[in-house]
């Protein structure tokens, strides 16, 4: 499995609401990122993930829920916004368009990129949850790619 290219964009926000751009200004989210299916995507500072997140929904949508105007159920939104103002999101995608392999496959990216963190000091500052399967190479190779692509895009 290879992650298709990744695309950078830049968010603004504060604890009540964000702004999504791409990194060249635009407001424009490329099409992908706006559709329905099986993304990676990683909020970055100082070239370190601070959070890595899956999702099959559009990323404006999977944001927006992140931002939520009250407490829900304990669940209190991205931590990373009370501490940051801006960062760089990425999104990969899943050569296949739909699917739990697909899914699956992502998270397990997941866990491997917030474990290579973890490997070099500390998991990434404001992840909160991670879902463990049973890794292949592929997957570590993945992940390997996706950190080297943050830290590299600094």
């Amino acid at each position: 499995m290879k992650l298709l290219r990744p695309e950078r964009y830049v968010l603004k926000f504060n604890a009540r609401a964000f702004h999504v751009r791409s990194s060249t200004g635009d407001k424009e989210l490329s099409h992908k990122v706006q559709a329905r299916g099986p993304k990676l995507y990683v909020v970055a500072s100082r070239g370190r993930p601070v959070y890595v997140g899956i999702t099959n929904q559009p990323i404006r949508s999977r944001l927006r829920l992140g931002w939520p105007a009250k407490i829900r159920h304990g669940y209190h939104g991205y931590a990373w916004r009370h501490h940051l103002k801006q960062a760089p999101l990425f999104v990969w995608f899943h050569p296949r368009r739909r699917g739990k392999p697909a899914m699956r496959d992502l998270e397990t990216v997941e866990a491997e990129v917030a474990y290579l963190v973890r490997h070099r000091g500390q998991w990434p500052a404001f992840q909160t949850e991670i879902h463990f399967h049973p890794s292949q190479a592929i997957h570590r190779r993945a992940a390997k790619s996706v950190l080297a692509h943050v830290r590299h895009a600094r």
